[in-house]
């Protein structure tokens, strides 16, 4: 019988937002909120999408956030709450492949203090 794949222990996420000032709040509270043990800001990136009809560009900065499976659930309900688009994007990636030691130190980051 065939055994059911185990999720992976880390994740990416990946969201956008149209401020340098917005990615770093973003950034920051999901650090310290220890929903990702690091949040990487990328430099201003050209998106091209559709929206309530029309075609749209616009500028905005990427997000990418390093956690856990465990954490996933609530880091998208803290960029859901913080984010100021109608509907942020919120991407999910499996981390297929890290080594043991950054995968400690994301679990360690990602684990909230004993009360």
């Amino acid at each position: 019988m065939d055994q059911p794949l185990a999720a992976p222990p880390l994740l990416t996420v990946t969201t956008t937002t149209d401020s340098a000032d917005r990615a770093q709040s973003l950034a920051r509270g999901a650090v310290d909120a220890r929903l990702a043990a690091c949040a990487q800001i990328s430099a201003p990136v050209t998106s091209v999408y559709r929206w309530q009809g029309a075609l749209e560009t616009a500028t905005e900065w990427q997000v990418l956030f390093k956690t856990t499976a465990d954490r996933y659930d609530a880091l998208e309900a803290h960029l859901t709450e913080a984010h100021d688009y109608d509907t942020p994007e919120i991407i999910a990636t499996p981390v297929v492949r890290a080594s043991a030691a950054y995968t400690d130190w994301t679990r360690a980051q990602t684990t909230p203090p004993a009360p």
